[in-house]
């Protein structure tokens, strides 16, 4: 109960009026009645917080579809196949996660700004830019935590499915998705609250067209002051997709954080 407080909290700042917040709270039976319904529409309607806000939609679900594709694919390589050094490979992968994304700032904005740049055309300030970018920092801890899952499932399940005639294609899609559904959701999930939350590359690769909620968030805070109330307004708006998507998969977070942790 105590977590949602602070929820609570910032929904009150964002019902209230410039001079309401700096005076005397009033909790009265009318005050759900009096909304400072300005604190919504003049971001939403007269600004362009909709837009960032569908800006985050897209390159949050867009990146948690391709992290998850790819990281199943990669996943199956690491764990079912024979490789010589699929355990050198797992271990480089995972060190791309390591390293602190402030570190990689400069060169990012270089590679974004000139050298993916084909007449005028760069990955700076778009959308699939920073879908790609995050795809960098998510692709290796969806990786980490599929690997377990997939271990998990015998494989003797894959020799089967060749004995009848099957392929990789249909191992995958029969055995290993099936199985391993709920560690796929909640990989999922993850990667998709990762690349939502994202803040400092998403405020440096971006200026005008591709800006995220997080980023936009920064806006309300001027030289002349802050205006808590708007900021609580998107803020908690901005928690209302996430609330969404966590609800469509919420029947499998307790078995996918807990599937393959420990093996018979």
């Amino acid at each position: 109960m105590i977590t949602i407080i602070p929820i609570y909290w910032m929904f009150v700042v964002s019902t209230r009026s410039p001079v309401e917040l700096f005076g005397r709270p009033d909790f009265s039976p009318t005050f759900f009645e009096k909304i400072y319904w300005k604190n919504f529409t003049k971001p939403f309607v007269d600004g362009v917080y909709a837009e960032y806000l569908w800006n985050s939609i897209i390159v949050a679900s867009c990146n948690a579809i391709l992290v998850t594709v790819l990281a199943i694919m990669a996943t199956y390589a690491l764990s079912r196949w024979k490789l010589a050094a699929s355990e050198n490979i797992f271990f480089w992968t995972m060190t791309n996660r390591m390293a602190p994304p402030a570190a990689f700032l400069l060169p990012l904005f270089l590679l974004f700004s000139i050298v993916f740049r084909y007449d005028d055309v760069s990955l700076f300030d778009t959308k699939l830019g920073l879908i790609l970018l995050y795809c960098v920092f998510n692709l290796p801890f969806a990786i980490w935590l599929l690997k377990g899952i997939f271990d998990g499932i015998p494989r003797e399940l894959d020799e089967a499915v060749l004995i009848d005639g099957g392929n990789y294609f249909t191992i995958i899609f029969r055995i290993i998705i099936p199985q391993a559904a709920p560690g796929i959701a909640i990989t999922a999930l993850l990667s998709w609250i990762f690349a939502w939350n994202e803040y400092l590359l998403a405020a440096t690769l971006t200026s005008v067209y591709a800006r995220t909620i997080p980023t936009g968030l920064a806006e309300f805070v001027t030289t002349t002051g802050t205006n808590w109330g708007a900021m609580a307004a998107v803020g908690f708006v901005s928690m209302l997709p996430a609330l969404v998507f966590i609800s469509l998969v919420q029947r499998h977070i307790v078995s996918g954080l807990t599937f393959g942790a420990v093996k018979g």
